[in-house]
């Protein structure tokens, strides 16, 4: 009896650890602060952000002040796309698991103080907004808590103002730990105090508007472009203009109605967010590997040249990848980062679209990428290595074409002569791995596409490592 027991035990053991090495990573935790209303984009936003919100733990959603709207905060236009989504959720929940009920994202959606950058830190200035942050960083959660900022940074800053004056710098450390932020730009001034006050920050910052009135190209700005603008040439504008938004966005049900026209650039503050989406190529605890939501460097104080207030500093921000366009053309740029993956993560709202509206059998998911021998993979010099995507497979029963891509700006490698990937669409490949002085590393990406309308892809990142 005591051997059948133990061997009970063992089955169930086992059993056990095959569940565990099945389970998903844990959610990302995130809480969004947005200047909603200064202008149609933060809707746009607002609404895809909706669309994915199934893909994290939602903490909050906080209306705040910005460059742009600067005596106002807007969270009843929150809430009146959160009604929206309420029309479409039992949708939405045919094709994925794990929406938010309506009623609770309501409750997480609150305001900052209504003033502009630093006239709302200090003493009196404390918000809804600003004791909600500290509630969800606080909360016994040992998660991270992500904080795309689409507007001004001030709730956040009064925030860690707060816990800095009421706290021993033990506890402040251990706050700020759990902090990963992303800017569109500095749209106030508290940025840059944030920066200079809590140097240990993990910081993501996009320059492009700033509190000073100036403007830069930056890589936000790749999301959507400007086919005008000789910078934007070798990205496809004909996605992200009016016309696809229309037909692919705007008629589709409660959801698609409140998509408002563009204006300037559409969405420019979802690049804060898009490289969180579970698609696995983005890795946002590494912003230099690169994603749907770009890619970005740690920048010393001495390099940094977009900010106009001095950096004391390093942060993570704008970098450069030389891409392909749909001119023919190569192009070398920071939105080359983003908009490189624009034909994709368009595909990809559309379907979620869909969703909103369809049921399951005549919309389109997306296929599983699988890469063979795992994402970390070591090689000596001179041998050949194999690339096999073999186990992926789709949903829907979708054919499947697959690319081979060599991502040369996130490795150690680098550019100095690229790897000859023997054939880059077939499911099963190789390529040999370069002369090397010393240990390198190379990013190689499997994209898969399925041939579903719209066509979606996923991705596997494999990070070799190379001897000599």
């Amino acid at each position: 009896m005591k051997l059948i027991r133990n061997v009970l035990c063992c089955v169930v053991a086992l059993s056990a650890m095959h569940v565990n090495a099945q389970e998903k990573a844990p959610k990302h935790r995130v809480l969004i602060l947005t200047d909603i209303e200064n202008e149609p984009d933060d809707t746009q936003s607002m609404i895809r952000f909706l669309t994915y919100s199934n893909q994290w733990d939602v903490e909050g959603l906080v209306a705040t002040t910005s460059i742009h709207q600067q005596k106002r905060v807007a969270p009843e236009k929150i809430k009146q796309l959160i009604e929206a989504y309420r029309k479409v959720r039992t949708n939405l929940l045919l094709h994925e698991k794990g929406y938010p009920e309506a009623d609770y994202l309501l409750s997480i959606t609150k305001s900052a103080y209504p003033d502009f950058g630093l006239n709302a830190i200090g003493k009196g200035k404390d918000s809804e907004g600003s004791e909600w942050i500290i509630k969800v960083v606080d909360k016994k959660d040992d998660r991270l808590v992500w904080i795309p900022v689409w507007g001004g940074a001030n709730c956040l800053a009064q925030a860690l103002w707060k816990v800095k004056m009421t706290r021993s710098p033990e506890d402040v450390k251990k706050f700020v730990s759990k902090i990963r932020m992303y800017t569109i730009s500095d749209q106030d001034d508290t940025g840059p105090w944030i920066r200079k006050n809590f140097p240990d920050l993990f910081y993501v910052g996009s320059p492009g508007y700033h509190a000073a009135g100036a403007y830069h190209y930056a890589t936000w700005s790749g999301i959507s472009g400007d086919k005008f603008h000789g910078r934007f040439t070798g990205a496809n504008f004909e996605i992200v203009d009016n016309p696809w938004l229309d037909e692919h966005v705007r008629s589709h049900g409660p959801m698609g109605a409140e998509y408002p026209f563009t204006k300037f650039l559409m969405e420019g503050d979802t690049p804060s967010f898009l490289g969180l989406v579970d698609n696995g190529l983005n890795d946002p605890e590494h912003p230099e590997y690169g994603g749907w939501g770009g890619r970005y460097e740690l920048y010393t104080p001495r390099t940094l040249k977009y900010f106009h207030e001095p950096e004391t500093r390093p942060i993570y921000t704008d970098a450069m990848d030389e891409v392909k366009g749909v001119d023919g053309n190569f192009h070398t740029s920071n939105k080359a980062t983003l908009w490189r993956w624009r034909e994709a993560f368009q595909h990809d709202f559309a379907a979620r679209m869909d969703w909103t509206i369809k049921p399951y059998k005549e919309a389109n998911h997306p296929p599983k990428a699988v890469v063979k021998g795992g994402n970390r993979v070591n090689a000596k010099t001179g041998e050949t290595v194999a690339l096999n995507a073999e186990g992926s497979q789709d949903p829907d029963g979708n054919a499947l074409s697959y690319e081979w891509i060599y991502y040369p700006e996130p490795g150690s490698y680098n550019i100095k002569e690229p790897i000859q990937i023997k054939d880059v669409k077939a499911a099963s490949t190789s390529f040999v791995a370069p002369k090397v002085e010393k240990p390198e590393t190379i990013h190689v990406i499997l994209a898969v596409t399925d041939n579903g309308i719209p066509a979606l892809t996923r991705y596997q990142r494999v990070i070799f490592t190379v001897y000599p």
